[in-house]
């Protein structure tokens, strides 16, 4: 068998291992969540006789594991079940209340990748070539305090500045600052466009309404991700910089940036792309926060939502969802790490 396929058909075994180790796992934690759907539903009112029926309707009433069983026995056919907030004539499948959310958390996982993506591969080119200059310096200590810092936070930082942008003319501290100072500080915000603050999204949205009302939760998840993938990318060229190929290719003459576009880059891609890839499987699991913060609805704010009401079923899939696109996105790193360095299929 070809040693590439073998390769990647032991890790798409040890990926389905995984995805079903994290099922257990799911299932387990929540199912040892405190409450559950009936008595969230039926409030401390209900009697007792009431809550059991809801149960019993509901199958909240059958053991764990028969439970458990039942949920994987349906997801290997591809049904995720019907959500617990169904009744009689009013089904709602788990399918059809996640597949718009997830376009949408989609939608902002490509947005933000296409803008990271290129930006920290720039940066950390640029980096590599111009090391321990003033511009390394700049880009190292901001993309070091943008990942300091969490996701809410960095996105509440964010909402202010937008915020600001009209209102900081007025306040106390611009009063207190001189004069040209607070006019310096005035006319930096406003230079800012003038993002939504709350992305109202729905299915009617145009597609550039939609580019420009998730541009700041974008922005977020931007900031939050391209400290690595730009560091990874800075410190795997500087390593093939010193390659005696590249002093081969220095001596014809060549200028820097193609030696590092044509000769340094082709060879540093197995680091770079497992880093990309793992940030990419980080920002589909970290767009949770940023969801919640910006009430985007995305997959995110859905599991929120579905947890708040006890609606096992909806929080089970969104959690699996997750997981499995997380493996699949190391599956891929892993693959185009072994496509672009041979030597990992031979590891000593």
């Amino acid at each position: 068998m070809n040693p590439v396929l073998k390769t990647v058909l032991q890790r798409l075994g040890l990926g389905l291992l995984t995805l079903f180790v994290v099922s257990i796992i799911i299932f387990s934690a929540i199912a040892m969540l405190p409450g559950d759907f009936a008595k969230a539903t039926l409030g401390q009112s209900a009697t007792p006789d009431t809550v059991a029926a809801l149960q019993h309707e509901i199958g909240l009433d059958r053991p764990p594991i028969a439970r458990y069983f039942s949920w994987m026995g349906k997801m290997a056919k591809g049904d995720f079940g019907s959500s617990f907030a169904s009744r009689t004539g009013y089904r709602r499948t788990v399918a059809e209340i996640i597949a718009p959310r997830l376009y949408n958390t989609m939608f902002l996982a490509v947005m933000t990748a296409l803008i990271a993506v290129p930006l920290a591969l720039g940066l950390g080119i640029l980096a590599a070539l111009y090391r321990n200059s003033w511009f390394d310096r700049l880009v190292n200590t901001v993309t070091l305090t943008t990942i300091s810092f969490p996701e809410f936070f960095v996105a509440y930082m964010l909402a202010f500045l937008i915020i600001s942008r009209d209102t900081f003319a007025g306040t106390e501290l611009a009063q207190s600052l001189p004069v040209w100072l607070a006019a310096s500080i005035n006319w930096t915000l406003n230079v800012i466009p003038k993002f939504p603050t709350l992305a109202n999204i729905n299915d009617q949205t145009p597609f550039w309404q939609h580019v420009w009302r998730a541009a700041l939760p974008s922005i977020t998840l931007t900031l939050v991700i391209v400290a690595h993938m730009m560091r990874m990318t800075r410190a795997a060229i500087i390593n093939m910089l010193s390659s005696p190929y590249i002093d081969m290719a220095r001596l014809k003459g060549m200028t820097p940036m193609v030696v590092v576009l044509r000769h340094a880059l082709p060879n540093a891609w197995a680091p770079i792309v497992t880093v990309v890839a793992f940030n990419l499987a980080y920002l589909i699991v970290g767009v949770v926060v940023v969801e919640v913060v910006f009430v985007y609805p995305g997959v995110g704010q859905l599991m929120v939502d579905a947890v708040k009401s006890r609606d096992v079923p909806v929080v089970q899939a969104c959690a699996l969802v997750f997981a499995a696109t997380y493996i699949l996105l190391n599956l891929i790193a892993d693959i185009i790490s072994i496509a672009t360095n041979p030597r990992l299929l031979h590891p000593r």
